[in-house]
């Protein structure tokens, strides 16, 4: 793919047409303001109780909706009190004109679709070109679901998705919460179809480590390109399975929003979904000021920095080309590129091999 295709003009574009994370389900009783890919906007829950997205800049004279409060299923300005229903945009009333009066029919602001699906609202801010996906990997399984507190992180959100998927960093960023993990990443079965990509991962146990005190596990890896990332941890029969799910928001092209969460099936005895959010909110937060100290803050997809890979960034590596593919997908569908690629895997360094049986 041609690194021009790859900008951050080029991404930001794509990017409109993509799925992401504007709020957790719990925090929309009150309007919350979100920001997405610059796009400035108010996140809130109707009347009837169904969430809603909508530009947060009042069109009459620029007051904040944000600040606004919910009248039925309208969304009322704070400054001059005009409401706007949630659904369409239209403005429904103008306290200031008589009863009667005409409300101008250009006096609407924009909305945009919403899902609501693993305890957060998403939205897209133009006609998204993939679906939101619900993995196979949990079908089955009755999960109790716990949000967790959104991290403002201080990079891209390609980034931060890449370092959720990076086992190499453990010893280095997480001795404190992970002990004195083996440096060394044995080999990895990495798969990608697509702009999805699957590895397992055998974690053994560290000795006095919190995170791995309920035992060995085998994490399941799984993407969806560009911002999707999830591990199933499998503790075998006795002890059940849980999930964690990582979806970082692009606020701007080098600031994001890691909204995530914890769930644990209800099977699982390895503790509370409780004391699995407690846990795991001490693995991200040690994450947290290594990827505000990155260099470039996102990654280099156009070629912007010179890196240099190993073996152990085979999962990173596959990432990569999934987004590519993703981007590209998305340009083809707006007639802007050639053809994607077949959906190859990348090995390695680059060799390609085959890539896995469609589902």
């Amino acid at each position: 793919m041609k690194q021009e295709a790859l900008t951050p003009d080029k991404l930001r574009e794509a990017y409109q047409h993509v799925w992401f994370v504007v709020a957790r389900s719990r925090d929309i009783g009150t309007p919350q303001a979100a920001q997405l890919l610059d796009q400035k906007l108010v996140v809130f829950r109707d009347a009837s109780g169904v969430a809603r997205v909508t530009d947060r800049r009042c069109v009459h004279r620029g007051g904040n909706l944000a600040d606004g409060v919910i009248d039925g299923n309208n969304i009322a300005c704070p400054y001059h009190g005009w409401q706007f229903d949630g659904e369409t945009g239209a403005c429904r009333h103008i306290p200031s004109l008589p009863e009667g009066g005409r409300i101008p029919p250009k006096a609407a602001i924009k909305t945009y679709p919403v899902i609501e699906r693993f305890e957060h609202v998403w939205t897209c801010l133009g006609d998204p070109v993939f679906g939101l996906p619900n993995p196979p990997e949990i079908e089955g399984l009755e999960l109790d679901w716990l949000p967790a507190e959104p991290i403002h992180a201080d990079c891209g959100f390609m980034a931060a998705t890449e370092n959720f998927r990076d086992m190499a960093h453990f010893p280095f960023v997480h001795e404190v919460s992970m002990g004195e993990v083996n440096p060394v990443v044995g080999d990895l079965d990495v798969k990608r179809e697509g702009r999805e990509v699957w590895a397992s991962y055998f974690y053994q146990q560290v000795p006095d480590s919190n995170f791995s005190s309920t035992g060995d596990a085998v994490m399941h890896y799984h993407s969806y390109a560009p911002g999707i990332a999830t591990i199933l941890y499998d503790f075998g029969e006795e002890i059940g399975k849980r999930y964690l799910v990582d979806f970082p928001s692009p606020v701007s092209y080098d600031k994001c929003i890691i909204f995530w969460g914890v769930a644990t099936d209800k099977n699982f005895r390895g503790g509370t979904v409780e004391e699995i959010l407690e846990i795991e909110t001490q693995v991200f937060n040690e994450d947290t000021p290594i990827l505000g100290g990155l260099e470039p803050k996102e990654v280099p997809l156009a070629g912007q920095a010179f890196e240099v890979s190993a073996p152990a960034d085979i999962y990173t590596l596959n990432y990569r080309r999934a987004t590519q593919y993703a981007v590209q997908t998305i340009q083809e569908s707006r007639g802007l590129t050639e053809s994607a690629d077949n959906g190859r895997v990348l090995a390695g360094a680059g060799s390609p091999v085959p890539a896995p049986e469609k589902r």
